[in-house]
């Protein structure tokens, strides 16, 4: 199995090689630099493996929620590596990267969302050590987060801006906080071999970035009804010269 992972939802830049259990990953935390450095990770894991993206099986990205603009860098990157190179796309959470990335069987996943909001996540462990989603993914204020009430690890900078707030909703559920930490390519790759053989990849014009804003998403679905109609338009004009 051959797969390459990329992230820029937040502001780390990071793409990984997974080659049939080994993983090669490039890290950085670089705001603002991603477009510059992304392409250059690709091409310098591919070289290094002296593979062609069309050997590849699959490619996987976090596909948010994030960062606005880095989430369309990332959906714009690996739409053109997949149409390219004619392959299936894996769309990963960010939020699931987070909890991935610890052993703890239960996860309260909170990213900063800004503007008095978390990105908020409840993640359990299967018996396959593969994380599965408990209830629903959601941006929202903290007092009006669900969780079980069970002990938990809490995962992001949602818990480092909101700590206080945090640790009294939850009511003494959390053992441990990690917020130093962010989405990295690596666990993307972990997650996107796991989710191909689920049956999960997609093709690349539905590889599609998930904001959970219902305002920027339905601002999306309207530019990409424009584009529709726009296209509309020229193929009748085309077809009426």
């Amino acid at each position: 199995m051959k797969l390459l992972a990329l992230d820029t939802s937040t502001e780390a830049c990071s793409a990984a090689l997974f080659i049939d259990g080994e993983i090669r990953q490039r890290f950085e935390i670089t705001p603002k630099a991603h477009t510059k450095l992304l392409l250059p990770m690709i091409e310098s894991l591919l070289a290094e493996a002296e593979l062609e993206l069309t050997q590849l099986d699959a490619l996987a990205f976090g596909c948010g929620p994030g960062s606005f603009t880095g989430l369309r860098i990332a959906t714009g990157v690996v739409q053109g590596l997949a149409f390219g190179a004619d392959l299936p796309v894996v769309p990963i959470s960010t939020l699931a990267a987070l909890a991935q990335d610890f052993s703890h069987d239960l996860s309260f996943v909170a990213m900063d969302a800004r503007i008095g909001e978390i990105f908020w996540g409840v993640y359990q462990k299967n018996t396959d050590g593969f994380v599965e989603l408990v209830g629903k993914e959601a941006v929202l204020p903290v007092e009006q987060i669900e969780f079980p009430e069970k002990n938990a690890l809490g995962i992001g900078s949602g818990w480092r801006v909101y700590e206080t707030e945090l640790v009294e909703k939850t009511r003494g559920w959390i053992s441990k906080i990690e917020h130093d930490v962010l989405p990295q390519s690596r666990i993307i790759a972990e997650l996107g071999v796991h989710g191909f053989k689920q049956g999960r990849a997609v093709a690349a014009e539905f590889a599609q970035p998930v904001y959970l804003r219902d305002k920027v998403a339905q601002t999306e679905r309207e530019r990409a009804a424009a584009k529709m109609d726009k296209s509309a338009a020229l193929m009748d004009n085309v077809s009426n010269f």
